[in-house]
């Protein structure tokens, strides 16, 4: 057996109410966090209040303090 490095990746569990910011994707920007479910997560836009609901799909990557919420452009 040999060592090798491994990324590993786990789904992020959104919670209610929560700000986050999504980098590198098409869904990228400033969400709010309206709900979740086993498979499906609801955010909202800040700005525009636009609401979206899609299929788990962001990956855990770090916590910035004291962050501009929602960025401006």
């Amino acid at each position: 057996m040999t060592h090798q490095t491994v990324t590993i990746f786990k789904p992020y569990s959104f919670r209610q109410g929560q700000k986050i910011r999504i980098e590198g994707s098409k869904r990228s920007g400033d969400w709010e966090v309206i709900d979740t479910t086993d498979r499906k997560v609801i955010l909202r836009c800040p700005v525009s209040k636009k609401q979206f609901e899609w299929d788990l799909f962001c990956y855990y990557v770090k916590d910035e303090d004291k962050a501009v919420w929602p960025q401006k452009d």
